[in-house]
């Protein structure tokens, strides 16, 4: 993906709903969360974790998500972000959104899914 302007638009206007989809699945903490990103868009997208713990800070905040810590041995010790109900209507909500647009930017383009 070219790294200008328009990237980095479109991943600031999809971040939420990454982080809500990769913790729809299963508890993850902020590291984690980037390097699925990451490893998942073929190095395409990238979150620097000066960006990504303020958002996840964000989602907690609004009740989309809820943090908890949690201590292993022999490991530092992590918060886990797990989705709330509300989160996944927002989930819900955002993937048929995000639908909505991307068909919506074919029709225009004529550009074809994969």
């Amino acid at each position: 993906m070219d790294r200008g302007l328009p990237a980095r638009e479109l991943k600031k206007g999809s971040a939420e709903l990454l982080i809500l989809a990769l913790v729809e699945a299963r508890p993850r903490h902020g590291y984690d969360i980037g390097k699925l990103i990451e490893s998942r868009s073929g190095g395409e997208l990238r979150f620097n974790i000066a960006s990504l713990y303020p958002l996840l800070y964000r989602l907690e905040k609004r009740g989309w998500i809820e943090g908890r810590w949690v201590e292993k041995a022999g490991q530092r010790r992590r918060r886990y972000y797990r989705l709330t109900a509300e989160g996944r209507r927002v989930l819900a909500a955002q993937r048929r959104n995000w639908r909505q647009f991307v068909e919506a930017i074919a029709r225009i383009t004529g550009v074809q899914h994969a």
